[in-house]
């Protein structure tokens, strides 16, 4: 018999906080039940396989993920509001390593909650968007620059998460704030397009 109060966003935030504690890819529907004490099966009332339950993970950090950095970036502009952003998402890496990974998933087009996810995906758009109007990019350099900024913070979470920065110096805090003065300086003198 499942326990009282269980619902779909329950559950969600128990897989959040279970993909912190042991990993995103280990978490499991079965996981779940032997965390709360139940029979899997009753957990299928809420949701429909592991695979739906990593989409509805997902969607719970994308969106802590949004609207941490929205928070951050209120009031700001240019290299200030560029260094806001990545920051939220170094600093939400470092906290919460499983639901950062759960925030790359791609599940299947027809997953359930997918629409969900979708919106909570382009809300991060949208904000690196707003930075980057303080650099006044036009189309397509904004979506070039997008593509860039996710690149870089993601690249150097990743890599820095995985201790790749560890054994040399300057340390990864020191090399942090350089990164981002090169990525303003780029931004700031963005090349022009050229015609093919």
């Amino acid at each position: 018999m499942a326990r009282a109060g269980l619902t779909g966003e329950r559950l969600a935030q128990a897989g959040a906080e279970l993909a912190d504690e042991v990993g995103f890819e280990q978490v499991t529907v079965s996981a779940l039940a032997r965390r709360f004490g139940v029979q899997v099966a009753s957990l299928y009332s809420h949701v429909r396989s592991s695979h739906d339950l990593k989409t509805r993970i997902a969607t719970v950090a994308l969106s802590e993920l949004a609207d941490q950095a929205a928070a951050a970036l209120a009031g700001r502009s240019g290299r200030d509001a560029l260094t806001a952003l990545a920051n939220v998402y170094r600093d939400y890496a470092r906290a919460h390593p499983g639901r950062y990974a759960a925030a790359r998933f791609t599940p299947d087009a027809s997953a359930p909650g997918l629409t969900e996810l979708v919106k909570a995906g382009r809300r991060h758009s949208e904000l690196t968007r707003a930075v980057l109007r303080g650099y006044e990019l036009p189309e397509p350099a904004q979506t070039d620059a997008i593509r860039l900024l996710g690149s870089v913070y993601h690249g150097y979470v990743t890599l820095e998460l995985a201790g790749s920065f560890g054994h040399s110096s300057p340390t990864s805090d020191e090399s942090w704030p350089r990164v981002l003065d090169a990525l303003d300086s780029l931004l700031r003198n963005w090349p022009e397009r050229q015609l093919s």
